[in-house]
Order: C-alpha cells, then sequence, then structure tokens
C-alpha cells in the first residue's frame, strides 16, 4: 500500500506550494508511546512549580516570535493576521498564563468535608496525572487547539503526544520548534507529523487519554475505537451556533456582532453564527443593517484583511451542497454566494440567505464557512424550539436589553455555553469551562476542569488508627440492629432528632457484645 512521505506546505490564499514536512509511519507511533510512557516516570515526579516554569518558558517563546507565528499561521491557513493574533496567539498565552497562576491551587489536595458518622476522620481528593495524552488537533486554529490542550495536559504532570493536522503542516512544524526553544525533557512532548493513518496508530497504540479537536464524524470513530481498549475520551466537536436577536435587542450592538460572529475566520470556527433568528418586529430592519455593514468589509488576507480565505479545498464542496440544497428547497441568497470560479479561488464572499427553514441543510449540518442563514420568528417559546432543535449544542448567544429575559431563554437552551449581547467569548474567558454537549462533543476544558480533564481524582480517607472497631464492623448483633434502625430514623426522618442520634451513635461505638 502506497503512503505519502511527506506533506504538502501549501498556501491556500495563492494555492503555491511552499515545501513539504516528512511524515511518520503508522509503524513509528506505538514505539513514540512507548517512549513517551518512559519520559511520564520522571516528569510526573517533577514538582509542579517546574512543569510551570517550563509553560512560563513557552508562552516567553511564543511572544518573542509573535509576528513569524503569525506568518506562518497565516501563510499555511489563509486567515488574517489580526485573526491568528488574536484568535491563535492572545488566547493561547493568556491560558498559559492563567494555569502559571492558579494551577498551583486547582491541583493542590482538596480538603473536602467529613460527615459526623465517619468521626475522627479527614477526607480529600487528590489529583494524579493519567500517563501519556495524545492529542488531536484540527485545522482552523491549528495553533491555540494544539497548544493548549497539550500544555493543560502538561501541567498536570502528563506526557503529550501531539498529531498536528495534516492540512497546517507549517504550523505543526511552528508548534514542534517552541515546544523544542521550551527545553521540555526529551520524549515528554513529541510531535507526530502525517494524515489519517497517524491518528489511527496513535489512537490504537493505547495512550492513557485521547483529546480530540475535530468533525463529529471523525470523533465518534475516535471514540469506537478507544473503547476497545476503554481508553477515555474527550471530544470538542462543531457546531450549528444560533444567534437569537430578540426584539429589544441593541440592533447596531446585534448587526455587528453576527458580521464578526459569522464572517471571522471565514466562518470556519465551532462557534461561528451559522443559524440566525431575528423576532419578526425588527426582521426587515436588522436585515437591511446587516447587508448594508457587510458592504464595508475588507476581504482578503493582507495586512488590513478582515475576511481571509478558505483553508481546506475540500470545504467549498460542503459550502456549495448546502446553498444548493437551501435554494432547491426555496431559499434565497440575498448576498454572496459562491463565485463562479470558486474550483480556483479559496475566497469566499461573506453570504446571507433568507427563506430558510429547518428542512435545509444549511440549518441543520456544520456549512463551516462564512454564510449565514437568517430566519425569521414569532415569540420567545418558537425560538427555544428552533434553537434547541439542532444535533449540536456548542453555544448560543441572545441578544436582547432585558437580562432577566435573557437569563430566562438561556436556561432553557441544551447547550455548552450562552453569551448574552456578545459572541463566542465563552472560549476566552479562562475561568469558564468550556466544551459542548450533544454531537458537540463531550468533557470540558480551560478552568479548573482543563486539568481535571488530563487527571485522575483519587479520593482519600484518613483515619489516625486509634480506635481498635468501627461502629459499622463485626460482630453483628440484634441489638446492635436496633441501634443503627434508631439511629437513621433520628437522621433521616420527616424531623430530624439529633439528641436521639447521637445516643445512638454513642451506644454503637461503646457497643460490646
Amino acid at each position: 500500500m502506497y503512503r505519502e512521505q511527506s506533506l504538502p506546505i501549501i498556501n491556500p490564499a495563492t494555492g503555491e506550494r511552499l515545501g513539504t514536512v516528512p511524515v511518520v509511519s503508522p509503524e513509528e507511533v506505538p514505539g513514540a508511546v512507548h517512549a513517551g510512557r518512559k519520559a511520564f516516570v520522571e516528569w510526573c515526579q517533577v514538582p509542579l512549580a517546574e512543569r510551570l516554569k517550563a509553560l512560563g518558558c513557552l508562552r516567553q517563546c511564543i511572544l518573542d516570535n509573535i509576528d513569524v507565528i503569525v506568518d506562518k499561521i497565516c501563510i499555511n491557513t489563509g486567515k488574517t493576521r489580526m485573526d491568528a493574533l488574536t484568535a491563535e496567539i492572545l488566547s493561547t498565552v493568556d491560558i498559559i498564563k492563567f494555569y502559571e497562576q492558579h494551577a498551583p491551587v486547582f491541583l493542590s489536595k482538596q480538603k473536602v468535608k467529613t460527615p459526623w458518622l465517619l468521626w475522627g476522620k479527614k477526607s480529600y481528593v487528590e489529583y494524579k496525572p493519567m500517563g501519556v495524552v495524545a492529542v488531536i488537533a484540527p485545522w482552523n486554529y491549528p495553533f491555540n487547539l494544539a497548544v493548549v490542550p497539550a500544555i493543560s495536559a502538561l501541567a498536570a504532570g502528563n506526557v503529550v503526544i501531539l498529531k498536528p493536522s495534516e492540512v497546517a503542516p507549517l504550523v505543526g512544524l511552528l508548534v514542534e520548534d517552541l515546544f523544542r526553544q521550551a527545553a521540555f525533557p526529551s520524549g515528554v512532548i513529541q510531535v507526530l507529523h502525517g494524515g489519517g493513518e497517524v491518528g489511527q496508530a496513535l489512537v490504537q497504540a493505547g495512550p492513557d487519554k485521547i483529546f480530540f479537536t475535530g468533525s463529529a464524524a471523525t470523533g465518534k470513530q475516535i471514540m469506537a475505537a478507544a473503547a476497545e481498549q476503554l481508553i477515555p475520551v474527550q471530544l470538542e466537536l462543531g457546531g450549528k451556533d444560533a444567534m437569537v436577536v430578540l426584539a429589544d435587542a441593541p440592533l447596531e450592538r446585534s448587526v455587528n456582532g453576527v458580521l464578526w460572529g459569522g464572517f471571522t475566520n471565514s466562518g470556519q470556527v465551532c462557534m461561528a453564527v451559522e443559524r440566525l433568528y431575528v423576532e419578526a418586529d425588527v426582521y426587515s430592519e436588522f436585515l437591511d443593517r446587516l447587508l448594508a455593514r457587510i458592504n464595508t468589509l475588507r476581504q482578503g488576507s493582507g495586512k488590513d484583511g478582515e475576511l481571509g480565505h478558505m483553508t481546506d479545498p475540500r470545504q467549498l464542496e460542503v459550502i456549495d451542497a448546502h446553498l444548493r440544497d437551501a435554494v432547491a428547497k426555496g431559499a434565497k441568497i440575498i448576498c454572496g454566494g459562491l463565485p463562479s470560479d470558486a474550483a480556483d479561488s479559496m475566497l469566499v464572499p461573506p453570504t446571507v440567505v433568507v427563506d430558510v427553514d429547518h428542512s435545509m441543510k444549511l440549518m441543520r449540518e456544520e456549512t463551516f464557512g462564512p454564510i449565514i442563514a437568517v430566519m425569521e420568528f414569532k415569540d420567545r417559546n418558537e425560538v427555544v424550539e428552533l434553537v434547541n432543535d439542532s444535533e449540536y449544542g456548542l453555544s448560543t448567544s441572545i441578544w436582547t436589553r432585558d437580562l432577566n429575559q435573557a437569563q430566562a431563554v438561556a436556561s432553557q437552551l441544551i447547550t455548552g455555553n450562552v453569551v448574552v449581547n456578545d459572541i463566542m467569548v465563552n472560549f476566552a474567558n479562562p475561568y469558564l469551562p468550556f466544551g459542548g454537549v450533544k454531537s458537540s462533543g463531550m468533557g470540558e476544558y480551560h478552568a479548573a476542569e482543563g486539568l481535571y480533564a488530563f487527571c485522575h481524582a483519587t479520593s482519600v480517607i484518613v483515619d489516625r488508627g486509634i480506635r481498635v472497631n468501627e461502629l459499622q464492623w463485626y460482630p453483628y448483633s440484634a441489638e446492635k440492629y436496633e441501634h443503627f434502625k434508631n439511629l437513621i430514623r433520628s437522621l433521616y426522618g420527616r424531623s430530624s432528632k439529633l439528641l436521639q442520634a447521637v445516643v445512638s451513635a454513642v451506644r454503637l461505638y461503646t457497643y460490646k457484645p
């Protein structure tokens, strides 16, 4: 069977082939996992302060090379420089700094209460690293979505095997070089370049945890394969995110919000606005404002570009199929649409589609392009039903001046993240856990959960060992049974009788057959 020996580095903005990246063979992957296990023996014993010092060194390496990193991200993905700077670099160094400051608290032994029936004991939770963590990263944010899960696992004491996206191999090389500059010990962070067969081999090699970001279809395949070895899996998958504009929304801000939320990174964002629901009273005005603002956007990947290029040419086929299906079922494209030479161009104009309904692929499947489908709704109950009518559940934004109403709507939505009068910012708050529900994934990262995701939680109870017996130990007797029955009734009956419970407990502790 023929296997590629290298991955091409393509500039999607020009189509130019800039070089290649050597790949590993699937047969080499088990050796990498073995090397990781050997490195884990020492790395998990390294004091947390030293592990965080290594993360700080990585952060400084990123800061020292900002322009180089931005250039390479843009060259290999086609996104704008501002998108690369803010969504890739800013969000990455922010969460590294966050863990440098807060990991000592998150990963310390967490004391918990002990019920008085377990008198004389102390209880706590200890967080221990899992071992070898496989991180399989996507192409839409190939820097942030590779580095952040990797550093989270490393901070928790794990070693990491990173498989970057084959669509953005230059960024994979960049990430590998930055970790090398940060001088992590040998085997602690390994980067395996390759296509799907390398990712498949990595899953089959039996890591101790798999963290995957990508499509729901691939996530299901990884989960099925991991189940054969009972490997825990965390999935950060796609979305079909909705934006809800109520009649009392601040319209100018809402228009600016959907403009950025739908078109940043040319819509190649799992949290991008793909479904826009606008209340009937303001539907026409909102649409007019939106179309007027779209005409002011600057498209291109240059220094002043606001909408960059598509990254993966295969995504053009998805966009085309969704638009054709929608039009065939009665929808209208009132702005944009694929250019006639789309096969030769990765620059898709910002597109707005109206007269849509939930029978269309455009409203049900992830499009992952600069396409916004707009639908009118009549009342709050209807829009809640529409938003929840999706196999995805990643993020939803609600726009209104009535914050009580916004929170009431938020409580009814089946989604991992909600934001009111803003867009996508949940991901930017390191104090908040981030993750999706339904086909948008399982598990959370960022915040404390981002470290616990890569830990075993061990529950510990400590007794000083002074007493020779415990109340529930042998010997059993009818008298002891009655004492226990009285204790249970006193504690958990309709009216708690604490004094009687204490008396029963004392009798049990002092019971002698």
